[in-house]
């Protein structure tokens, strides 16, 4: 009974993964287009990267290969960068338009 860790880890079908993450992105691009709340947005701008991530851990759990992992990470600095900016500009916002809709947003033109 040598299991190895791939073979551990493919005991769930690739397709699940994928399906799961397929759905993921689904709800987080519903998510942008449907909702005006910017906090909503970035937080639907987030499911969409995890998604990304869930799919690149899983293809590169599947294939031995540890360059969809480094992938994930770089995914992941990206994100925690793109929430300390989008919160400092919803902070901004707030504090000029006095709402955080995106219909709000037209206020601040010329």
């Amino acid at each position: 009974m040598d299991n190895t860790l791939s073979q551990q880890l493919q005991v769930i079908p690739l397709e699940n993964y994928v399906m799961l993450s397929i759905i993921l992105f689904s709800i987080g691009v519903i998510g942008i287009l449907m909702r005006r709340n910017l906090i909503v947005v970035f937080l639907s701008i987030e499911l969409m990267l995890n998604s990304i991530n869930l799919m690149a851990a899983s293809f590169s759990a599947y294939h031995n290969d540890p360059a969809g992992q480094a992938f994930v990470f770089f995914i992941m600095v990206v994100a925690a960068a793109e929430v300390a900016v989008g919160l400092a500009m919803l902070v901004m916002i707030y504090r000029n338009v006095r709402s955080i809709e995106i219909d709000a947003l037209s206020r601040l033109k010329w």
